[in-house]
């Protein structure tokens, strides 16, 4: 425990804290509207975003959602996700030097939630940008504070609203002709004669493009990154491709995408021998838990065979990332059709690489890669 005066936080940084924490949403809210920045185009995509909400309201919300988004669906995808794997892939078949983001790693994620919830082709372009808009961090800094916060809501505030009304018009579009798509059915969940309604669906397929794409995106080059960075990992995924989920699961306890989570404590608590008053708010450091010796062996060292492996990368209790499954599976598609098209991948110099602002999310925006063929 650690009390960070300029952030006016308690950080907490042990496995056994955060996981405690993150498992008691009675003490622990994720329910920041209160005191978080407020601009007014973020506000329509709260009532669909169950990340910030504490029961009762997000087991409502995530039940709903989980009518529709169920393991079936996702399992489903994994034919549509080899075939844009390939597609994106052979564009490059001819080089031997590519950008790995801006081939593959960016909009294998994006195609795949467009096109589940039934967007046009013609309009994944669109989804892009926003999403480049949303989570770029050009206006904050490594330690952002409330005024940054409140600087960047406003710069990309244009970017909210268009996507707010374009996806409005898509579930209107829906609603009168319904298909097998996602939005088709979120509009046709229903639980205890409830169902969604329509600026809920808004936030949702907002929340969809954080949970369903840029952890995708993050994991995708944080993998290549650190295979890269052990020499004889590539080869021996490209011989035994069943060791890759493993593998994966190592890349993300030590390179967690979203490094923290905020708490706001609704009690007074004691932890490691501190007492917390009521209202405080918590950091839980995920990138600190993953790492601790106390959990892991040899926290430091990156280990493709680790089992088991507890990371907290995606969470704990009832806030668990609704997206895990999704990028889990994108991951083991894209890393074995990597493996299997290229006999040689490597980064040749990192000085090329540009990393993203770790205080959004851990990852790189550009990963300049030479490839040989099979």
């Amino acid at each position: 425990m650690h009390h960070d005066e300029r952030q006016g936080a308690w950080q907490v940084v042990d496995h056994a804290s955060v996981s405690a924490i993150l498992a008691d949403p009675a003490t622990y809210s994720s329910d920041f509207s209160s005191i978080a920045p407020t601009q007014e185009d973020f506000e329509v995509f709260v009532q669909g975003n169950f990340v910030g909400m504490d029961p009762p309201e997000h087991r409502k919300l995530r039940t709903l959602v989980s009518q529709a988004f169920t393991p079936r669906v996702v399992n489903g995808l994994q034919p549509r996700i080899e075939k844009v794997c390939a597609r994106l892939l052979d564009g490059v078949a001819d080089r031997d030097r590519f950008d790995l983001v801006d081939t593959l790693a960016y909009p294998l994620p994006i195609i795949v939630i467009a096109e589940l919830l039934g967007i046009p082709a013609s309009d994944h372009r669109l989804f892009q940008e926003w999403a480049a808009t949303l989570f770029g961090g050009d206006e904050l800094g490594e330690a952002p504070t409330r005024e940054d916060l409140e600087r960047a809501l406003n710069a990309i505030a244009p970017t909210v609203r268009e996507m707010n009304g374009y996806v409005l018009d898509h579930i209107r579009r829906c609603r009168k002709n319904p298909g097998n798509d996602l939005t088709s059915k979120l509009l046709a969940a229903e639980v205890d004669g409830v169902r969604l309604e329509d600026q809920e669906i808004v936030g949702f397929v907002a929340l969809l493009l954080v949970a369903g794409h840029i952890t995708t995106t993050a994991l995708l080059g944080n993998a290549v990154v650190t295979f890269d960075r052990h020499p004889g990992a590539f080869a021996t995924l490209r011989a035994d491709p069943g060791l890759l989920p493993d593998a994966i699961e190592e890349v993300l306890r030590l390179l967690p995408p979203f490094a923290e989570l905020g708490r706001r404590t609704t009690r007074p608590v004691v932890i490691g021998g501190q007492d917390i008053p009521a209202g405080a708010m918590i950091v839980a450091h995920l990138a600190a838990a993953n790492r601790d010796p106390a959990r892991f062996d040899e926290p430091d060292v990156f280990d493709p065979t680790r089992t088991p492996n507890p990371h907290l990368t995606f969470g704990h209790g009832i806030h668990f990332c609704f997206g895990a499954p999704l990028a889990r599976l994108e991951a083991r598609i894209a890393l074995r059709m990597l493996l299997e098209r290229f006999s040689g991948l490597r980064v040749p110099d990192y000085d090329e690489v540009t990393f993203q602002n770790p205080a959004v999310i851990v990852g790189v925006r550009h990963l300049p890669v030479e490839v040989a063929g099979p």
